[in-house]
């Protein structure tokens, strides 16, 4: 049932107890899906990484109905969250951990396709576009599954699409995203880079009516420093991008984020990025620890963390309820 190289790999150790007195919601509420079918009881496959079954081999029902799952909810329900990565799961290093319980699916988290029109070191090595071939086809069948499923769910559930790829420059999102059943049941969150934004989003008006959350992605906060973080992105389609959000969120109500990647060649226009978030109304600006991709870079070059500039800084973002910030460094 459960594969012990899979935990040995990410350095889980399943014996141990933390004797965490919450409940975390997220191996009860959420299922996520990647490129090759498999599904995890988690919004990160590296923070629980046993899949519960396969979307290509069994439906979704039965993989929500899994013995596999149901392990791993009684791992968290113990307290001990043995199968946890408490290194790199977000909740277990929150100071204000969730609590919380559901029988239901309530986040339906797609990672199906990492095709994307740009090639971020940071993420990966090169292009990765897939148009034919067998992983496009199997992206297609996968998200025509998840939407079958959807139309007859009657419970109030969030799609997140993106994170992996882009969900505008994918071919398969956009399958995904045209197919999609319309039911008021279902809200979307979209992550993106936005340079497709402006011209794809008429095309999906059920989503942008239904929209929960619009994040854009964005390394840097002047041209200069964004162009070499996000190759093959252009700085003036991002701004075009951020105003368009402006526009549309006035318009829809949806929650607008910024995410940046805090890295060592832009983490001294973290306040920039502030000051960017709030003049296109952003709601939120998330700023990510740069992580271990294995795309090449030579992460002992990444010491940014050391810097007293870095740390002055970080303390005034934590003053800001605009902030949110996933980083290594105690703000208390």
């Amino acid at each position: 049932m459960i594969n012990q190289r899979l935990f040995d790999h990410y350095g889980i150790d399943t014996a141990k107890d933390l004797k965490i007195s919450k409940r975390c919601p997220r191996p009860y509420d959420t299922v996520l899906i990647d490129k090759m079918g498999s599904c995890y009881a988690c919004e990160c496959q590296s923070w629980l990484p046993q899949s519960i079954g396969n979307l290509q081999i069994k439906s979704l029902d039965e993989i929500i109905g899994s013995g596999v799952r149901r392990h791993l909810q009684d791992s968290i329900a113990d307290g001990t969250y043995r199968y946890c990565n408490e290194h790199q799961c977000a909740y277990l290093r929150s100071p204000t951990m969730i609590d919380g319980n559901t029988e239901h699916i309530n986040h339906l988290r797609l990672a199906i396709d990492d095709s994307c029109n740009l090639r971020c070191p940071s993420c990966r090595t090169g292009m990765i576009f897939h148009k034919e071939g067998s992983k496009f086809d199997l992206g297609v069948r996968l998200a025509d599954k998840i939407n079958d499923w959807l139309q007859s769910y009657e419970h109030p559930i969030k799609v997140h699409i993106g994170s992996d790829g882009d969900p505008f420059a994918s071919h398969i999102y956009r399958h995904f995203m045209e197919k999609t059943p319309v039911r008021d049941n279902i809200s979307y969150s979209i992550l993106t880079n936005g340079l497709m934004l402006k011209d794809f989003h008429q095309r999906i008006p059920h989503i942008m009516g239904n929209l929960d959350t619009l994040g854009i992605s964005i390394d840097g906060a002047t041209e200069r420093t964004y162009e070499r973080l996000r190759l093959g992105g252009n700085w003036e389609k991002v701004i075009d991008a951020l105003e368009c959000a402006k526009t549309l969120k006035n318009e829809h109500g949806f929650v607008f984020q910024l995410h940046m990647v805090v890295q060592q060649d832009n983490w001294r226009e973290m306040e920039l990025m502030e000051a960017l978030a709030y003049k296109y109304q952003a709601d939120r600006v998330f700023f990510n620890q740069i992580e271990d991709w294995n795309t090449g870079i030579d992460m002992s070059t990444q010491t940014f963390q050391n810097e007293d500039e870095f740390k002055t800084m970080i303390q005034r973002l934590s003053e800001k309820r605009i902030a949110i910030l996933n980083l290594p460094i105690s703000v208390s």
